[in-house]
């Protein structure tokens, strides 16, 4: 017997409508730091958070794919969720919380569970993978899941893991949905579909790129910002570049776009978030490299050319240089 846990969230299933949630900028999907004995580090976590928001990241992401949320049992997702939801309070800045599930009723007892966290003010949700249902069972799985989350929703699409591909007529549709607010494009490219969608987005609806390496050409066409985990490793230049394409200072977002998609590919360079953790202990602010089973620590090879590739990043503007001091 089913318990329909996410109505009580929202009895009268009227969707939740986002106003001024602010989805520009960008947002970092955190990493959960270890202890070398292998629990989490929530000290180091809270730390880590306040020091992507200290470089001016809009938001923090809990429980994305960076996080290794597959890997942490139910108390600690909780755990990292609290830790995340404290310090937005503190910060005032908008906390976005993975959730969802490949069928709907899972999907729904998710979000449901958000309703604890009056910080988290949208979440996450990816196109349910595996499963793979007609474009018409995606869109009305989310109308389903807009009508009873307590936040809005940010559709996270990513065909290279969920075997889901959807046209930019699909994902008009979903963002036009009321109680979605936005969408993480991870298209894994540039391609028409990219074009067509930035060309024509519903009204309340913004893209956050999702693909590190294409944040500047996304930017380009039209994207809000990103919501991307090599943003640990250069918090401010990135805020920068989505400043530069916002004001339209082509002359530094080019070679700055370029140099930061170098650095990413660098850091993706094995699983996701490997190469980051080794980059983030290499630097001291995480206790350690680890990542849980069935993900192994970076190689000392990708973790040097990460941050080599750092060491190349252009001098920042003026302005950056500023805030850096």
């Amino acid at each position: 017997m089913r318990q329909d846990t996410a109505q009580h969230a929202t009895p009268d299933t009227t969707p939740h409508i986002a106003e001024n949630l602010p989805l520009h900028g960008i947002h970092v999907p955190l990493v959960t730091p270890f202890t070398p004995a292998g629990d989490i580090d929530a000290g180091a976590l809270e730390a880590l958070a306040h020091e992507v928001l200290d470089a001016g990241a809009t938001g923090i992401v809990a429980l994305g794919t960076t996080a290794e949320t597959a890997s942490l049992d139910e108390a600690e997702r909780d755990l990292v969720t609290g830790v995340c939801a404290e310090v937005c309070r503190e910060r005032g800045v908008l906390l976005t919380v993975g959730a969802g599930a490949g069928g709907t009723r899972a999907a729904e007892a998710s979000l449901a569970r958000l309703a604890r966290w009056p910080q988290a003010r949208a979440a996450l949700v990816t196109v349910p993978a595996f499963v793979r249902p007609s474009a018409p069972g995606v869109l009305a799985h989310f109308e389903r899941l807009a009508q009873v989350s307590p936040v809005p929703l940010i559709v996270y699409h990513i065909p290279y893991r969920t075997g889901q591909p959807l046209d930019a007529a699909a994902l008009r549709a979903l963002g036009a949905l009321p109680g979605v607010a936005g969408m993480k494009y991870a298209g894994g490219g540039i391609d028409q579909d990219a074009v067509d969608l930035l060309g024509d987005l519903p009204a309340g609806c913004e893209v956050l790129a999702g693909d590190d390496a294409y944040l500047s050409p996304l930017l380009a066409l039209g994207a809000a910002g990103g919501i991307l985990a090599s943003a640990h490793l250069a918090t401010e230049r990135f805020t920068e570049l989505v400043a530069a394409w916002r004001s339209g200072d082509v002359a530094l977002a080019r070679p700055l776009g370029h140099a930061l998609a170098r650095m990413s590919a660098a850091a993706f360079a094995e699983p996701n978030p490997a190469v980051v953790k080794g980059v983030l202990h290499a630097q001291g602010r995480i206790p350690s490299p680890c990542v849980r089973l069935p993900l192994l620590p970076a190689s000392e090879v990708a973790v040097t050319a990460t941050l080599e590739r750092l060491g190349e990043l252009p001098a920042g503007s003026p302005q950056q240089a500023a805030h850096a001091g």
